[in-house]
């Protein structure tokens, strides 16, 4: 008799998975966590933080494979302007505005040890 496979892990789910790994390794390295999922009716930030005196939105992409680039080619223009619309309305909310930072984190798979951390990924 054939066992049965167990289901794969949602995208969705993963992606979470992927969000909690992130912040959990960003707040390892200093950064205290301020947002998680801030979401606009223009784009989400995944996770907000501050650096010292830097506010940072972190786009946090996994990709299971490299058959179209990884983690870092998925950040293509129309997700930075997604990045920054959202990055504007959370500005908006704050007295005043901060030094600011984009930086991604990537992940090829759901696994701490092979986390990339880029800081500066978006000139804004």
């Amino acid at each position: 008799m054939r066992r049965a496979e167990p289901p794969a892990q949602s995208s969705a789910a993963a992606g979470a998975r992927a969000e909690a790994l992130a912040a959990d390794y960003l707040g390892r390295r200093g950064l205290a966590i301020l947002a998680r999922n801030f979401r606009t009716r223009r784009g989400e930030i995944d996770v907000v933080a501050r650096d010292r005196g830097t506010l940072v939105f972190v786009e946090v992409r996994l990709r299971s494979g490299s058959a179209f680039g990884g983690a870092a080619a998925s950040i293509t223009p129309a997700k930075r302007a997604r990045l920054l619309a959202a990055a504007d309305a959370y500005l908006a909310t704050l007295d005043r505005v901060p030094p600011c930072r984009f930086d991604a984190v990537l992940l090829d798979a759901l696994d701490p040890a092979r986390i990339a951390w880029v800081r500066g990924v978006i000139e804004a």
